[in-house]
């Protein structure tokens, strides 16, 4: 198993985010979370990237207990996360923001090679290469996060509402994307407030109520459960 989290709670404060959730991500899968607000996910991929300390469990990525580790270590052992709203440096330019996602790295041959992958990618990037992020529109700063996230040559990429505050035309392009990294062989975690979209791209699904796991199983079995259906499709 790639990645591994055994009965985590997350806790601000008094108030218990997440409370005894186990999800496994298999290697070359993708995994989805999903669930209504306030339900845990971000503090679940929060919790597995080291940007959250966890209260109880434990959190093992290829086999070694990363728990506890900062953040910068977690990214170190090959965990990459897309947060919510995208967190770019509006001031840098598209480069100077790809170049921090590779700042742990020392090869540089390899990075430079990688930049080359994110700009064949992300035709739009190359374009607007020298170019203030904060000018950009909603959908190019998204491709610019994943474009940073890649750079660090990660093992597991979390993404973290990909499709949010996007046009219907960009989220389709934004999962032809989750689809081709995958492809190539890179594990992804996906949190989706689009339960239709993220079920369809995943390969297995959690779904979270209240900081606990509800429900889980193979994404098209969840696709179809009527409950499913009920509560977080709209049928």
């Amino acid at each position: 198993m790639l990645l591994e989290m055994k009965g985590i709670a997350v806790n601000y404060g008094k108030i218990n985010a997440i409370r005894d959730i186990s999800i496994q991500v298999p290697e070359g899968k993708i995994v989805t979370i999903i669930g209504g607000n306030g339900a845990g996910k971000t503090t679940t991929l929060r919790a597995m990237s080291g940007m959250v300390p966890i209260t109880k469990g434990e959190i093992t990525f290829e086999g070694k207990r990363i728990d506890g580790l900062p953040a910068s270590k977690v990214v170190a052992h090959g965990i990459a996360h897309v947060p919510e709203g995208r967190r770019i440096f509006p001031q840098m330019t598209v480069e100077e923001n790809l170049r921090t996602g590779a700042f742990l790295r020392r090869d540089k041959d390899a990075v430079e090679n990688d930049l080359e992958d994110v700009f064949k990618r992300f035709e739009r990037l190359r374009e607007r290469r020298t170019q203030r992020a904060q000018t950009m529109s909603g959908g190019e700063q998204q491709m610019l996060a994943i474009g940073r996230a890649l750079m660090s040559a990660p093992r597991l990429l979390l993404m973290d509402e990909p499709s949010m505050g996007l046009a219907p035309v960009i989220v389709e392009e934004i999962a032809v994307i989750v689809e081709e990294i995958n492809a190539q062989g890179l594990s992804v975690v996906l949190v989706e407030q689009n339960a239709e979209l993220a079920l369809e791209l995943a390969d297995y699904a959690y779904v979270l109520e209240t900081g606990n796991c509800a429900m889980e199983g193979p994404a098209h079995e969840l696709h179809d459960n009527e409950t499913v259906r009920a509560a977080y499709l709209g049928i």
